[in-house]
């Protein structure tokens, strides 16, 4: 799968371990379907962890489901591989490093009602369909005003850029 890091990805040092994720790239028109986050203001493409024994394709559509409510996907394809490094925040490893393989897929029928973890809804998360140009302002404003100044959202702005340049829209 292709390296959608802009810059060379650069391991951190200390004890780490790995985190695999799926994203999901589904386009209607102009519109990209995104979770909209209220705690942090973004805009992020939906997915997450893989499971153990599942596979990537698999991992996809249980995140979409319950990020979502997506029933079904179709034509799955390869957009490419986004890795980053970050200093963890718990006492068993120093570093993660996170994995997230991109795929560009369509969805089939009806969506029903997203399946959301508890602090996904807490922090006031839903799914929305949005310009692909509006999401990447609204995530710079947010970087640029955010005291946090997330790698999350230098994740999201750079993905959708490249999905964005990839006249995928």
């Amino acid at each position: 799968m292709r390296s959608l890091n802009t810059s060379p990805v650069v391991p951190l040092a200390g004890s780490q371990f790995t985190r695999q994720t799926t994203r999901a790239i589904v386009l209607e028109g102009d519109k990209v379907l995104l979770l909209y986050t209220a705690r942090y203001d973004d805009y992020t493409l939906p997915g997450g962890g893989v499971d153990e024994g599942e596979s990537l394709e698999q991992a996809l559509l249980r995140e979409l489901q319950e990020e979502t409510g997506v029933k079904e996907l179709t034509n799955i394809q390869p957009f490419g591989r986004y890795e980053e490094y970050r200093l963890w925040h718990k006492p068993d490893f120093d570093v993660i490093h996170i994995v997230s393989d991109c795929y560009i897929c369509q969805i089939c029928g009806h969506f029903d009602t997203p399946k959301m973890e508890d602090y996904e809804r807490a922090n006031g998360m839903v799914p929305v369909w949005v310009d692909i140009n509006v999401a990447i302002e609204h995530n710079k404003k947010t970087l640029e005003n955010s005291p946090k100044k997330g790698l999350s959202l230098i994740r999201e702005i750079s993905l959708l850029e490249q999905i964005r340049a990839a006249k995928l829209t």
